[in-house]
């Protein structure tokens, strides 16, 4: 028996090492018929000796498992989006905020930005555990059975890889797939896909794993993630990436200067045609992992990465008429309605007109020919209009004074681009819209409650507000449109589980103007309570961390209403979260309250997020530079010398990561 187990063994690495020279080298050195061959005699191996089978052999790549529904996994480390650029004046102004913040020499690692799924890759001891798609950062779908279809990605990896790590990429079809997909789909008489990213996208919904295994797709990876990765920088690791079987593009280059980073965008803004994937531009990285982490993130974006965006593909078609949505605080966004035309792969039949001065400052009227874009090639919008193609008839566009919802009289502050309806409570689309973002997954996450069955749910009139959905039965819920008794269920379920969410995204869920995650965050932490935000003066509010007096403004506004103050003392007799728990506010002080802290070096006894945790949970604010405003510097191994130069000019205090600790009484 042994000796079966021997052959399976060695039969699958056999296979593995072809696959892998095959799908991710590009040199095969096997023909597909003796491929084949192998792969059939391990197959009927396994099917006569099942105690031996391996859930990540090669055979499994044909797939077969069926999902209905995709289990949402939270990601161990945030998949954050990159922030945008589009000229050499962005690039070296981003290369200024860098140098502002770190020491010595900064070299960058510049790679091509591929249009595709983005994915994270979870390996345990050198094999596949599971896929997850990027969903809203946070968290996302497991596709894990979708993806060990995939050739190019690895079932298991060989060298010497860490114990655990995530490497993220993109799942993308290359044109050659594409387009024979599309060939056959023409051939039966179906619609073609659209475009490589999408179908790409899609193809990790399906719900047969086999279907999956049938189109072309691959994995390109270009981030590891995790501690103790053996890198010390970013260009290293593909190298690693790569050594380890994953398929890493070759193209990556190391930059010296944003003149060597320009090069690099110019070569591949003529060539990236040539190549066989989509790609929308350039991803640029600070190449040192230390570097990388003393930049640390804003609330949205990595610090240390900049994506350069080719410039966008243009048409030209007939504005057919302006309409006006209104948003969830009550903002009109005036909208092009488009004659639908083909741009960067998909029909553009819409488009954004921002509001009242955009539409002033370009003249754009109905009938127009305008010029379109999609903005960083994902919003389209509207650049200018075609003035010698304006028919004889023209009328200026006169924008709206009443809201198209309710007719309520629209208002304009001082200073503000955006008219806004006042009807705060008894306008449809304000009202739907906020509940939809109580349950959104960043806010309350209220599983098996979907932006539909909200609307649903006001139109039919039975809710009002989110204090409502407390009191929802199964038997109110059933007779709604494409409910059954299951997902009536689920959400009622969801919703009595919302009770266990945090203060702090409670109060994000609430949707008050300008109060962001990271603003709720700051307030739940200094405020410990929903009735200390809301006893809060202006003055007060102003002089908390970052809070700013527009923030100020909307908060106290939010709270004078009689109604908002009815719906949350109904949240808080629903057992909603409205304070901070026991469980929180440990190790919680205002030891630091009102000090401006910067790290900066290299740490042994916490990393460099535990210590800027530390300082946050103990009431001081995490500062990225060094000011007359910073009130000491926690001050690791390599620390540089201008930043230490500055501290003495400034005659800022310096302590250890130990005096530090010793300070706060961490133990």
């Amino acid at each position: 028996m042994s000796n079966i187990k021997k052959q399976i063994q060695e039969l699958s690495d056999e296979l593995r090492m072809h696959n892998h020279n095959y799908y991710v080298l590009d040199n095969a050195t096997i023909s597909d018929y003796d491929f084949d061959i192998k792969l059939k005699e391990l197959q009927e191996l396994e099917a006569k000796h099942p105690e031996f089978t391996d859930a990540n052999s090669p055979t499994q790549r044909v797939g077969g498992a069926v999902t209905k529904n995709f289990e949402t996994i939270k990601h161990a480390q945030r998949m954050y989006s990159l922030d945008n650029s589009y000229s050499k004046e962005d690039l070296l102004d981003w290369e200024a905020r860098i140098k502002k913040m770190i020491d010595g020499d900064v070299q960058y690692t510049c790679e091509l930005k591929y249009d595709g799924a983005s994915i994270s890759l979870t390996y345990v001891n050198g094999v596949l555990e599971k896929a997850v798609t990027r969903g809203d950062g946070f968290q996302g779908d497991n596709v894990t059975a979708n993806v060990k279809t995939i050739k190019s990605v690895p079932l298991k990896l060989k060298g010497d890889f860490p114990p655990i790590f995530d490497i993220r990429g993109e799942i993308v079809l290359p044109f050659e797939g594409f387009n024979k997909m599309n060939e056959d789909r023409i051939e039966i008489g179906e619609e073609p896909y659209r475009n490589p990213r999408n179908t790409a996208s899609g193809s990790l919904k399906l719900q047969d794993s086999a279907e999956v295994a049938k189109r072309p797709l691959e994995c390109l990876l270009y981030n590891l993630t995790g501690g103790n990765l053996g890198v010390s920088n970013q260009f290293e690791s593909l190298e690693k990436a790569r050594q380890w079987g994953f398929k890493v593009p070759e193209v990556a280059k190391l930059a010296n200067s944003i003149d060597e980073v320009l090069d690099f965008i110019n070569y591949w803004d003529i060539h990236r045609h040539d190549l066989p994937f989509e790609t929308d531009g350039v991803v640029v990285k600070v190449n040192s992992l230390q570097q990388q982490e003393e930049l640390g993130f804003t609330s949205k974006a990595p610090r240390w990465a900049m994506a350069y965006k080719f410039k966008a593909e243009q048409v030209s078609t007939r504005l057919n008429s302006i309409s006006y949505q209104v948003g969830r605080t009550g903002a009109i966004t005036p909208v092009a309605n488009l004659e639908p035309v083909e741009l960067a792969g998909t029909t553009v039949k819409r488009a954004s007109l921002h509001n009242a001065d955009q539409i002033e400052k370009l003249d754009i009227r109905v009938g127009d020919m305008v010029y379109v874009e999609k903005g960083g090639e994902i919003i389209p919008k509207i650049l200018g209009v075609d003035l010698a193609e304006r028919p004889a008839n023209s009328a200026s566009t006169v924008y709206i004074t009443n809201c198209p919802e309710c007719d309520t009289p629209l208002e304009r502050k001082v200073g503000e681009a955006q008219h806004y309806c006042p009807n705060y409570n008894g306008c449809n689309p304000q009202i739907i819209g906020r509940i939809q973002h109580y349950i959104s997954r960043k806010a309350m996450d209220i599983d098996g409650l979907g932006g539909e069955t909200v609307a649903l749910l006001v139109n039919e009139g039975l809710i009002t507000n989110y204090s409502d959905l407390y009191e929802l039965t199964k038997e109110q819920v059933i007779p709604l449109e494409r409910m059954a008794d299951k997902s009536a269920e689920k959400l009622i379920q969801g919703v009595e589980q919302s009770k266990n969410i945090p203060f702090e995204r409670v109060l994000f869920a609430l949707g008050i103007r300008y109060v962001g995650e990271t603003v709720a965050k700051k307030l739940a932490r200094h405020y410990k309570s929903i009735d200390a935000v809301r006893e809060a003066s202006q003055e007060a509010l102003v002089n908390v961390d970052e809070i700013g007096i527009k923030i100020a403004e909307s908060v106290c506004l939010f709270f004078a209403s009689e109604e908002n103050n009815n719906i949350i003392n109904r949240l808080k007799s629903f057992g909603v979260q409205l304070e901070m728990s026991a469980e929180e506010l440990v190790g919680k002080t205002s030891l630091l309250t009102g000090q401006s802290i910067v790290v900066t070096g290299v740490f042994e006894t916490v990393s460099r997020n535990e210590l800027k945790k530390l300082i946050e949970d103990n009431g001081g604010k995490v500062s990225s530079s060094i000011s007359s405003k910073t009130s000491f510097i926690v001050a690791g191994d390599k620390m540089g010398p201008s930043k230490k130069e500055k501290a003495e000019k400034l005659n800022v205090e310096l302590i250890s990561e130990a005096e530090f600790l010793q300070k706060i009484g961490f133990e």
